[in-house]
């Protein structure tokens, strides 16, 4: 009975102690930090179509590798925290292809359905102009990765929508600058552009600066071929009926490769320079059957064109240990709209609270740092559009390392291929490019 009632006594004092030890365990674990709450990202790409290829799917490969570096916490300083200010990314992949309707649905439901934090995407000029009032709409953070269309913040404020990528006017000013430096012979130059607003857009400004800095110098050929046309017979034949020493063209995936492997044969880039102002997007699939002496570009400083530096050493290596190809333009598009999307998390987050929408919008506005590509501002649209130097080069395939390379590489400062802020591109170059700090 002793053993006995000493066991009932001691159970019956060790009981509250037992109480008293869950007690404890439960107030520390809630008064523990809660765990970071994951961030949510639609990330919307070409995945299957003629533009999954060149851009699509590069764009979906430097999201995985960024987002897989950036959760490790892998990505170099001062981009090394863990995740978004600690808050790990949970990814969800879309197919961009389809009608302007079915981005739009798409759209909708990554928000409204999936409550994804942000929407990181798009390489049609079509998507993007589709998706910009709905997000505004909807609230919802938007980073364009690719589309180049300048219309986005030019037809009125934004909100919610971002775009680190320089929008196409660059591209085209550049191309201009540099053939300008590079050929002073040129008395004649004539275009090949697909016919809708990419290629519309990309003569139009080509054609503008060209007016601008060299009003003697004649165009001849203006050829508008059907999107994806695949055939140019009868554009090669009219091109070679031309006096030009140069042609301008913003062709791209299987419309640039068709044209290239056609006018080969008949021999067209032996008596005009080609400027392809999407091309480094091409080389490492065309290799040798890119014509040596194709002026080259590639959306901005990226690929081949990119400055040396830490950053862009480390995201060569992990993209090509793993895809075993070199990253193009929109794979760098890509990594350098996710590290803007990183900062303005990180500038936003205060204690242990993921931010609102409303506070990384806020936090994102004119941010700048340096990434993959180098430096880039947000310091148009109102602090929405972002602006960077690009650069252009001239193509050749260096036999000795069985390797694409660009070669004689001009580099064009920012102020002075972009606009400056509060104007129109269109109108910038049509007034003669004023205020262009070169």
């Amino acid at each position: 009975m002793l053993i006995r009632g000493s066991w009932v006594s001691c159970a019956r004092f060790l009981l509250p102690f037992s109480l008293l030890g869950i007690a404890i365990t439960t107030v520390q674990a809630q008064t523990a930090a809660p765990a970071a709450a994951t961030v949510k990202l639609g990330i919307v790409s070409f995945l299957t179509g003629p533009a999954a290829a060149p851009f699509g799917i590069p764009g979906r490969n430097g999201a995985e590798i960024m987002i897989e570096a950036i959760n490790a916490g892998s990505v170099p300083a001062p981009f090394n925290k863990v995740g978004f200010g600690g808050s790990k990314i949970e990814a969800k992949y879309i197919d961009e292809t389809g009608s302007a309707a079915n981005v739009v649905t798409e759209f909708r439901n990554l928000v409204q359905r999936d409550q994804v934090d942000a929407v990181v995407g798009y390489v049609s000029s079509g998507s993007c102009l589709a998706v910009t009032p709905v997000a505004e709409e909807l609230k919802a953070l938007t980073v364009f990765y690719d589309c180049g269309t300048p219309r986005i913040f030019e037809e009125k404020p934004r909100s919610y929508v971002f775009r680190v990528s320089p929008h196409a006017t660059m591209d085209n000013v550049a191309a201009a600058r540099y053939l300008l430096a590079k050929k002073t012979n040129v008395t004649s130059f004539s275009g090949i552009n697909q016919n809708y607003a990419w290629g519309q857009d990309s003569w139009r400004d080509f054609l503008g600066a060209m007016q601008v800095l060299a009003p003697k110098i004649t165009v001849d050929k203006v050829l508008f071929p059907k999107l994806f046309a695949g055939e140019y017979g009868a554009e090669i034949s009219t091109l070679l009926t031309s006096s030009s020493q140069v042609l301008h063209t913003s062709f791209y995936d299987g419309d640039l490769e068709a044209f290239l492997y056609q006018e080969q044969a008949r021999a067209l880039d032996k008596r005009m320079t080609m400027i392809a102002t999407t091309g480094e997007a091409a080389i490492w699939r065309l290799r040798d059957k890119m014509p040596d002496g194709t002026i080259i570009g590639g959306r901005g400083p990226h690929g081949p064109l990119a400055v040396d530096s830490e950053l862009n050493r480390w995201f060569q290596k992990v993209y090509s240990d793993r895809y075993s190809i070199p990253p193009t333009y929109p794979s760098y598009q890509m990594a350098m709209s996710m590290l803007g999307l990183k900062l303005a998390y990180e500038k936003a987050k205060k204690g242990d609270a993921k931010p609102t929408t409303d506070e990384v919008a806020a936090a994102f506005k004119g941010i700048e740092f340096d990434g993959p590509s180098g430096h880039v501002k947000l310091a148009i649209g109102d602090g929405h559009q972002g602006i960077s130097e690009t650069a252009y080069g001239t193509y050749r395939f260096n036999k000795e390392k069985n390797a694409p390379e660009i070669v004689d590489i001009i580099r064009f400062p920012a102020e002075c291929v972009n606009p400056p802020a509060g104007v129109n591109a269109d109108d910038w170059i049509k007034d003669g490019m004023k205020g262009a700090k070169c």
